[in-house]
């Protein structure tokens, strides 16, 4: 069945969502499994023995030859090293892509007719052409880049925020941002304002956080204890760290269980005691959100909601303290980091049929994935614009051809572009 694909390469992790075409409807969106049992594979790149790249969490962290969050270095002259070779961020950031239309190509058994790309909200123009460069260089050359607070509007909309205005929070494992979004005339989405973030604030800030206090509170246990069992023990404290994150997320209290010499240890934590730590990190998340909101000059009573996105804001503080601040709806979809990818890939159904949008539907729930595939107009609107001065004008609508994609090794085609575009 034909389809389209959106991708979200986060500073975590990358997901992907695809939306078939049925006749003259598409279906909802539907998140693609990237990783064996998960929605969402880590954005990681390992370079192997013999030369070629695999995505991915290796089971042993050789530091120089494995890299992560090079996507917020896209655009940056100083290449990335990787098993002593420079390489550019946003080669390695298509080679990303690159893995996951091919694995969907797979999964589908024919190629996407459109691809939509998230990338960061506060991007300038030079950041996507050099993006752009380097997708092409691998064969993507008709992917569409939209800003991620764009496809999360879109998400939103597809599961019935009927608003016209809003502003997008969006916290991930390692990156925050937050933009005002509002639909156009032509029903599409547009950023407006000054975007807002920060690429060092995230989910694993509050993991760090559980872990320092866990080290604090085992501190003697921790000198004492003989130094090999300890180390194996603290390698693995992060992961344990945000399992109680996620259990802390519905449950009051939770045991980080350390794995020591003499036995295991359990630190109780509470959910108060969790968000003791945190809170000064998700409020100056809040304080962007409405920094973002002030750039347009806009009474927050102007706004229909706050759309919410990433991992992350799963922590009901960070609900909390949002409510405080802005005094309207804010919106959370059940599994907030897929959020992005079925946003994009709703909108990579407008690049196949743009049309004017109908009105917006009944804020009714549907499933984003799972069983049954219920339709929805096949809209056509033109492709997506943002407001930031100097974009190039919209692409025409494109149809994707058979795509031939470079198989490894190929870490030569990272390898001399550490200073392109």
């Amino acid at each position: 069945m034909p389809y389209v694909l959106g991708i979200d390469i986060g500073s975590t992790n990358t997901a992907a969502a695809v939306v078939r075409r049925h006749g003259m409807t598409w279906t909802r969106p539907e998140a693609v499994a990237l990783s064996a049992g998960a929605p969402v594979v880590p954005s990681t790149l390992r370079l192997g023995e013999d030369g070629a790249l695999h995505v991915g969490e290796p089971s042993t962290d050789d530091g120089s030859r494995v890299t992560r969050d090079f996507v917020h270095r896209i655009g940056d002259d100083v290449p990335v090293l990787l098993g002593g070779e420079p390489c550019a961020p946003q080669t390695l950031t298509a080679e990303l892509a690159a893995w996951v239309v091919e694995r969907v190509h797979a999964l589908e058994g024919e190629p996407a007719e459109a691809i939509v790309l998230s990338h960061p909200a506060r991007w300038r123009p030079y950041r996507r052409e050099v993006l752009h460069r380097a997708l092409s260089d691998l064969g993507l050359r008709h992917v569409t880049l939209l800003p991620r607070t764009v496809t999360v509007a879109e998400s939103h909309a597809a599961r019935g925020f009927a608003g016209s205005t809003a502003v997008v929070y969006a916290l991930g494992g390692n990156s925050f941002e937050a933009a005002l979004v509002r639909r156009t005339a032509r029903g599409t989405y547009e950023t407006f304002g000054t975007p807002q973030g920060l690429d060092s604030v995230g989910g694993a800030d509050f993991d760090e956080a559980l872990a320092e206090h866990t080290r604090t509170v085992l501190a003697k246990e921790l000198a004492t204890a003989a130094r090999r069992g300890t180390q194996a023990a603290l390698r693995g404290l992060r992961a344990e760290c945000d399992r109680v994150k996620r259990v802390l997320t519905v449950d009051l209290g939770a045991d980080v269980v350390l794995p020591l010499p003499n036995g295991p240890a359990r630190i109780p934590v509470s959910r108060a005691q969790f968000e003791a730590m945190i809170r000064p990190t998700v409020q100056a998340t809040v304080d962007l959100l409405l920094r973002a909101v002030r750039s347009a000059d806009l009474d927050p009573a102007q706004l229909d909601a706050v759309l919410l996105a990433g991992g992350s804001t799963r922590v009901p503080l960070v609900t909390e303290l949002i409510g405080a601040a802005l005094p309207i709806p804010v919106e959370v979809e059940p599994d907030s980091q897929l959020t992005a990818a079925t946003g994009a890939a709703m909108a990579a159904c407008q690049v196949v049929s743009p049309r004017p949008r109908p009105p917006a539907p009944a804020r009714v729930p549907a499933p984003v994935s799972g069983a049954g595939r219920a339709t929805i107009p096949a809209t056509r609107r033109p492709p997506h614009a943002t407001t930031v001065p100097g974009d190039p004008p919209p692409r025409p609508p494109v149809r994707v051809l058979p795509l031939e994609l470079p198989k490894p090794p190929r870490l030569a085609l990272a390898r001399g572009r550490g200073r392109e575009g």
